[in-house]
């Protein structure tokens, strides 16, 4: 029994180790699950290697039967436990967030004004980018005042837009 538990007590120092250098040693797994990507992963060997300590105990103790029965028990237990720890982790790191704003998405929203813009030169717009307020320098055909609202027309460049006033 004096084994089974120093298994589960290590899995779980190992659990705790992978927390604390969270990637250092899965550089040296990399590649070798193929398909099975992250399933060579320390949280799940820390996993299975709990599992099949602390069921191989639990069973030893409790039924009585001999050490075989009780490591194939903890075998099956940690195969479980590291699947469903795989499993898990596939679905925190799962990437399902919209792909990142970019300034073309700005064609056709609307803003306002911040410094005038004078004929032939530019000013400055406040537009909102993914919720977030941005300032672009801007560019329109006519003179366009402080404090007015405007359309985005085109994107002139990654800090610059194209502008005309909105018709009320």
């Amino acid at each position: 029994m004096g084994w089974f538990l120093g298994l589960g007590i290590a899995g779980l120092v190992l659990l705790a180790l992978s927390l604390v250098f969270d990637g250092v040693v899965e550089g040296v797994l990399d590649g070798i699950g193929g398909e099975l990507d992250g399933f060579l992963s320390l949280p799940v060997i820390a996993g299975f290697v709990s599992a099949l300590g602390f069921t191989g105990a639990l069973v030893l103790e409790t039924t009585g039967t001999g050490a075989g029965v009780a490591t194939g028990a903890g075998v099956v237990m940690g195969v479980v436990v590291a699947w469903l720890t795989w499993r898990f982790s596939r679905a925190l790191t799962r990437d399902g967030a919209a792909p990142a704003p970019r300034g073309e998405d700005l064609t056709g929203t609307s803003g306002s004004v911040v410094t005038a813009i004078p004929t032939g030169g530019y000013g400055e717009v406040l537009l909102y980018l993914a919720g977030q307020p941005v300032k672009y320098a801007a560019k329109a055909a006519a003179p366009v005042a402080r404090g007015t609202e405007v359309w985005v027309e085109c994107v002139l460049s990654p800090t610059a837009v194209s502008v005309r006033p909105v018709d009320h």
